[in-house]
């Protein structure tokens, strides 16, 4: 019995020597990170902070004038209704879950405009990706490198596409290497095209390969891919030019070719 008790003393001591003189294993900090670190993930389960780094607005100041505004327009609307409710003699219970109600659209409709608004700027930029990778295939092909060809569209250009060349730019002049900003704009840019375009570019680079065999690629496939978009939403066009026709026009026109006729029918019976 003395035998374990002085095995297990002899493994005890060390380490809780080490636990003592170890400044990150206190336990009071190590539930203060571990709280920070809970507090950090359970803070934006929304993904309001994704998604306003994806519009060009990574600092905390965004996220906090995002959230201003949104609880802002809650509380305005909320305190308008209550107050038009109760003036115009409704009850109370109904005054409030009518305005909770309507606090709730308002929350839910600035969430859908910060998403239509991320909607729109990833059209933009797949809509302005084939022009831009043919300006670099260019600039590159004239001898340019890399970075300064992305510094060339960056000044030159006046889109969506090209700001993000922009702040990879930024990125580098801070210190950072260009794989690893390019790599960061397509994790920041939800795009399927810009992600294997970005892949390919970051893999081109590492490995040595030659880079306008590579943009040539994937100009065309952007090409292509922009042509079927345009295709695709000439076909909802059309779709959606067949209602009024079949629903409106069609009617219309079959009405007046009969009216005649249904007119003489009804002459003649009489």
């Amino acid at each position: 019995m003395f035998t374990i008790v002085f095995v297990s003393m002899l493994f005890a001591v060390p380490g809780c020597l080490l636990f003592v003189l170890d400044p990150n294993s206190d336990p009071i900090k190590i539930l203060e990170r571990r709280a920070k670190a809970a507090a950090a993930q359970s803070r934006d389960k929304s993904g309001i902070h994704s998604r306003l780094v994806e519009l060009g607005r990574s600092s905390e100041l965004d996220y906090e004038n995002f959230r201003i505004r949104q609880i802002g327009f809650c509380a305005a609307s909320t305190s308008l209704v209550l107050v038009l409710l109760i003036v115009s003699h409704h009850s109370p219970v109904t005054a409030f879950l009518l305005a909770g109600m309507i606090a709730a659209a308002v929350f839910v409709l600035i969430d859908r405009e910060l998403t239509g608004q991320i909607k729109k700027r990833r059209q933009m930029i797949e809509a302005e990706f084939p022009a831009i990778i043919e300006m670099l295939t260019l600039a590159i092909a004239a001898g340019e490198t890399p970075m300064s060809a992305m510094l060339r569209i960056a000044e030159s250009a006046d889109g969506a596409l090209a700001q993000e060349f922009a702040t990879v730019i930024e990125s580098v002049r801070n210190g950072e290497p260009l794989h690893l900003s390019l790599d960061a704009m397509g994790r920041r840019v939800k795009s399927v095209m810009i992600r294997r375009f970005i892949d390919a570019i970051v893999t081109a680079t590492l490995r040595g390969a030659p880079l306008i065999e590579v943009l040539t690629r994937h100009a065309v496939e952007a090409r292509a891919h922009q042509r079927n978009i345009v295709m695709a939403a000439a076909g909802k066009a059309e779709i959606s030019m067949m209602i009024p026709v079949v629903f409106l026009i069609l009617p219309i026109s079959i009405l007046f070719a009969l009216w005649p006729s249904l007119t003489n029918l009804n002459l003649f019976a009489s």
